[in-house]
């Protein structure tokens, strides 16, 4: 899966983060927390903070540890809440939020999957207008800052 990014959905303000199909064309949406979507959209845009955050903190304890991700999967999707495993080399997996999986994969450089049976009941087939609104979506990447997705004031 391609991670496409976070946005903010109107009108609930409640930040999502959009998985693509690579070689398909089925995309993802998984509503996500606030803290989550900043953490995506730092490791996205390459911003490292002055002190670790807590998905840099984890990445750290993991690599000192001597292990590595070798993958994220979304697992299941039960009762409308997402679930997903962080695979570690040596066979080891672990159950995680999606978001928190996807914010250690793009710190670490693995691969994000979906499993076919979540795909098949969450994707949704893009049409050639969504693939304008993924292009736009992109284009509003491109923009935004990981501070837009900072709800305390």
């Amino acid at each position: 899966m391609e991670v496409l990014g976070v946005r903010v959905e109107s009108p609930t303000n409640q930040p999502i983060v959009l998985l693509r199909e690579l070689d398909g064309d089925r995309c993802v949406p998984i509503w996500i927390g606030a803290a989550e979507a900043t953490a995506i959209a730092y490791a996205q845009q390459g911003i490292e903070p002055p002190r670790p955050l807590t998905h840099d903190l984890l990445k750290n304890v993991i690599e000192g540890l001597g292990r590595s991700v070798t993958g994220v999967r979304v697992t299941e999707l039960h009762d409308g809440v997402f679930h997903a495993v962080i695979d570690f080399d040596g066979g080891t997996a672990i159950e995680s939020r999606p978001s928190d999986a996807i914010a250690l994969a793009l710190r670490v450089g693995c691969p994000v999957a979906v499993d076919e049976a979540v795909l098949d009941e969450a994707g949704v087939a893009m049409t050639p207008e969504a693939d304008e609104e993924v292009e736009k979506f992109k284009e509003f990447l491109d923009q935004v800052s990981a501070d837009d997705f900072d709800t305390e004031e």
